[in-house]
């Protein structure tokens, strides 16, 4: 994993979502950017990272299985 380009492309879903027109878009760009977190979490936690923790509550992730980089559902 290129952990520079998930934190950017984390970064830019959240920047989208804050800019979104409409409730529709920003919950899409949102769950993307929770499914990077999620991604993020995961490799920083089979590496042993301690910041892994810090993306499971940015993600609002209880536990996590693995990552299929697929978007989660959003509450927005």
């Amino acid at each position: 994993m290129d952990l520079n380009r998930s934190y950017f492309d984390h970064q830019r879903a959240l920047m989208r979502a804050a800019s979104a027109d409409d409730r529709q878009s920003r919950a899409v760009h949102q769950a993307h950017a929770d499914a990077f977190a999620r991604g993020i979490e995961v490799f920083q936690r089979d590496a042993g990272a301690a910041a892994a923790t810090s993306w499971r509550r940015r993600s609002g992730v209880a536990a996590l299985d693995g990552f299929d980089n697929q978007p989660a559902e959003c509450g927005l």
